[in-house]
């Protein structure tokens, strides 16, 4: 039976919730969508998410949302990382951090969907290897649904590219997010498992990143601080 399964890229800011409250139930009403999974670390200001927020989008039709390296940005959503298992915190951060990186969750025909959360580390922050990180929870996962899909947050596509290859024939899809820039190398990988370096952002077009481009650009020719 086929499943249709939905992957959003960081939503970034209120344009992006916007475009998501006015658009999303429409598309996913058309397109048969079952499950709808998107990146929401992006989602409070263009830089973390709040519980009030994350609520929000699940209103929208979504049904899990991953992070990144921006989750602990904003301190409202670590009740919310705590209480509701559909709010994911990359997999691959210490064991004793607030919440979870992996969810099994219903489809709206009632299948199982797994969802993993991984942050990378390529031009990152130090963390944790996600490809260990990975191997452990597919030990757990793999035992209650074989549709997987793998949020891969990271800056460096080759680190990207190199977790899909990894994970091919384990899981279903494995998707990057971060960089807010589509790229053009979805391809099904030669056992099965779909791939792209990058989903992109949902946010403006007109901006850098979903950033205001006259703040960005002030930042870059002046080099003094300058918040956007």
């Amino acid at each position: 039976m086929k499943i249709n399964v939905m992957v959003i890229g960081d939503i970034v800011g209120k344009p992006g919730r916007i475009i998501l409250k006015n658009k999303l139930k429409p598309f996913i009403d058309r397109e048969d969508i079952h499950f709808c999974i998107a990146n929401g670390e992006n989602a409070a200001a263009g830089a973390g998410i709040t519980e009030d927020i994350a609520a929000e989008l699940f209103s929208y039709g979504i049904d899990v949302i991953t992070t990144g390296d921006h989750v602990w940005d904003k301190k409202e959503i670590l009740h919310a990382l705590e209480t509701n298992k559909n709010i994911l915190r990359p997999a691959n951060y210490s064991p004793l951090a607030i919440g979870k990186g992996y969810v099994v969750a219903k489809s709206r025909r009632g299948e199982p969907i797994g969802v993993i959360n991984l942050l990378g580390r390529v031009f990152m922050k130090p963390i944790d290897c996600p490809f260990r990180a990975v191997d452990e929870i597919l030990k757990n996962i793999s035992r209650e649904t074989n549709v997987i899909f793998v949020d891969m947050h990271g800056e460096a596509t080759s680190e990207k590219i190199a977790m899909g290859w990894y994970l091919d024939g384990k899981v279903s899809a494995v998707v990057g997010t971060h960089t807010h820039v589509p790229t053009a190398d979805e391809r099904v990988l030669p056992k099965g498992t779909a791939f792209i370096s990058d989903l992109g952002m949902t946010g403006p077009h007109e901006s850098v990143l979903g950033r205001k481009i006259e703040c960005v650009l002030k930042a870059i020719v002046t080099q003094m601080p300058t918040r956007f």
